[in-house]
């Protein structure tokens, strides 16, 4: 146990040092923060936070943000306590999804920090435009629905799966996506 922690206290403060060369060059370059909500499995919200420069991305916090995500106020006093937190004079950019409460949020805070940006993701754009395919779209609407078909088929049968692992190297069709709506897309492309 002893030995333990002291093997932990050393990748502290291991990781301490090269987090301090990270914050260095974020107050010389700047720095992009990034959000990333999802849900967990007891349907909580939940909100990642990371900052990202040249030098890379490091993960800052998680925050619960069940009672938080829905209303503009409370997203952008989330978002200002990030940019606090890492340095208002070192922040360039904001990158949230664009639901219109991070998008009022983002606004609140280009007043308050003049010199910052808030941006939507482009990945969050796109998975919308993915979505608005798929519900508006007939013929797409009916191919993501058959490549379902064929994939559930394939995935249900054993010996199809082994014929599958043969043919394609070893590739699986089913490709989760980081969006939601884009995962249909790259099982379509697996497909073809």
């Amino acid at each position: 146990m002893i030995l333990e922690k002291f093997f932990l206290k050393q990748a502290v403060q291991k990781t301490d040092v090269i987090l301090e060369e990270f914050k260095e060059e974020w107050k010389r370059i700047g720095c992009t923060i990034m959000s990333n909500g999802w849900t967990d499995k007891k349907r909580r919200s939940i909100c990642n936070f990371l900052v990202n420069s040249p030098k890379g991305t490091v993960f800052l916090y998680s925050l619960d943000t069940s009672d938080i995500s829905k209303i503009a106020d409370k997203v952008f006093k989330m978002l200002d306590d990030v940019v606090e937190f890492v340095g208002e004079e070192n922040v360039v950019q904001v990158v949230t999804d664009n639901a219109a409460n991070f998008k009022a949020g983002g606004e609140l805070l280009m007043k308050k920090w003049e010199h910052l940006y808030w941006t939507p993701c482009a990945a969050h754009c796109i998975d919308l435009i993915f979505e608005d395919f798929e519900k508006h779209l007939k013929v797409h609407q009916i191919t993501i629905k058959k490549g379902r078909r064929i994939t559930t088929y394939i995935y249900g049968r054993a010996m199809l799966i082994s014929m599958l692992k043969k043919f394609s190297q070893g590739r699986d069709l089913i490709r989760p996506g980081m969006a939601r709506f884009a995962t249909s897309y790259l099982t379509l492309a697996c497909l073809h």
